[in-house]
């Protein structure tokens, strides 16, 4: 008897195998779940953009001629006020001192006519109306003398005459003196001719200035395309300058992102170049339509901290903060089903069964998502591949999900 013991206990073990075996066929096959939780969810579009120049300035000749100095080389930070460029100012300079000596010229000649001009005038006038008193006096005493026979009638005569020149000199005295006061014609004239030599010493005195290409703000120049010896044109584009200011970053996100953004929102911005800064940025700009090449949409940063190291064009990674939400209902992301299509599902294990239930997302984060509806706080959810399931199934949750 003692022989057959062995042989049943192996009977028996295997009639446990198949009752465990059997036992959990029926329960299901097990599955990854996660559970829904309640936490703070933030989103955020993550992209590479670049340093963009608000202001950029063009620094063009005014003036032709030759190049004799330039005085700035790319890279370099300038002031305002600062001499970019000069081109041969040798004729410019000579224009100007003839334009000067022209405007001292009218200036002595108004002043002469202020000053010595009218008291010649009223000198003359005075003389004039001396003589004319003179003549007239003469003439009475001759013509009482050649009624009374005691002279020649023709001294007479000439006495007249002498009171039509006295007279004509006193009123040629007068209209000196009106052309010399300051509304008469002489001092208009000389006024005018003041005028005109004052605008052709202000039309020199501009010309100079163009031989000198100026920084008009502090900046950086970006690019020189002039060199001492070069003749230039008017309008040639001879450096280019970034103005200073707030430096700001470009980048494009995709068009799917733009229900989320709004002006103001906060981002890190870090140049790759720099990694391990990190500084503040502020939404500053979202153009008002989409490339429709790129599906994509242009955004502004305006990054005041950033340090004058970050050059033009740089590359930089930006991490913007759209939406933010304290004590959300979370999911994993990958246990949502459909999660880009607009009807998005989960596979719900309910009392060791599964049931498929459409949900409403809310915003996304870094592998999580917002429930807005469908599942309630501590729902697990199927997380794995549900290919093989059915809605209905038994299946066994594998504990320590997530």
């Amino acid at each position: 008897m003692h022989h057959q013991r062995p042989a049943l206990w192996g009977l028996a073990a295997l009639v446990v195998a198949l009752g465990v075996g059997f036992a959990l066929r029926s329960r299901g096959p097990q599955v990854a779940t996660a559970v829904v939780v309640r936490r703070d969810l933030e989103q955020h579009v993550v992209a590479s953009g670049r340093v963009w120049v608000p202001t950029r300035v063009q620094v063009s000749a005014q003036v032709p001629g030759l190049v004799v100095a330039v005085g700035a080389v790319e890279g370099q930070h300038v002031k305002a006020g600062s001499l970019l460029v000069q081109i041969d100012d040798a004729e410019a300079r000579a224009a100007v001192v003839q334009a000067q000596a022209a405007v001292a010229q009218a200036t002595a000649r108004v002043e002469q006519l202020r000053r010595v001009g009218a008291i010649v005038a009223t000198e003359s006038l005075r003389q004039a109306e001396t003589n004319l008193e003179h003549a007239e006096s003469d003439r009475a005493r001759a013509l009482r003398l050649a009624a009374s026979g005691a002279v020649a009638a023709t001294e007479a005569d000439d006495a007249r005459r002498a009171v039509e020149v006295a007279r004509a000199q006193k009123n040629a005295a007068e209209a000196q003196q009106l052309s010399s006061s300051p509304m008469g014609a002489d001092s208009r004239v000389a006024l005018t001719a003041l005028l005109q030599a004052q605008a052709q010493l202000a039309g020199a005195s501009v010309r100079l200035a163009q031989t000198r290409a100026v920084a008009v703000q502090d900046g950086v120049v970006l690019s020189r395309s002039v060199e001492p010896g070069d003749v230039v044109q008017p309008a040639r584009t001879l450096l280019v300058m970034a103005v200073d200011g707030d430096m700001q970053v470009v980048f494009q996100p995709d068009e799917r992102n733009l229900a989320h953004m709004a002006l103001g929102q906060r981002a890190r911005v870090s140049a790759d170049a720099y990694p391990e800064q990190v500084f503040d940025g502020e939404v500053s700009y979202i153009a008002p339509s989409v490339d429709p090449q790129r599906g994509s949409i242009e955004v502004r940063l305006r990054v005041p901290g950033a340090p004058r190291a970050w050059k033009p064009d740089m590359t930089v990674s930006v991490d913007l903060t759209v939406a933010a939400k304290a004590r959300a209902l979370t999911l994993a992301a990958d246990a949502v089903r459909g999660l880009a299509s607009g009807a998005p599902s989960v596979w719900v294990v309910e009392a060791g069964r599964l049931a498929q239930r459409p949900v409403t997302l809310g915003i996304r984060g870094a592998g999580s998502v917002e429930i807005a509806s469908g599942l309630d706080e501590g729902a697990e959810v199927v997380a794995g591949d549900v290919a093989a399931l059915a809605p209905g199934q038994r299946v066994r949750v594998a504990r320590g999900g997530r």
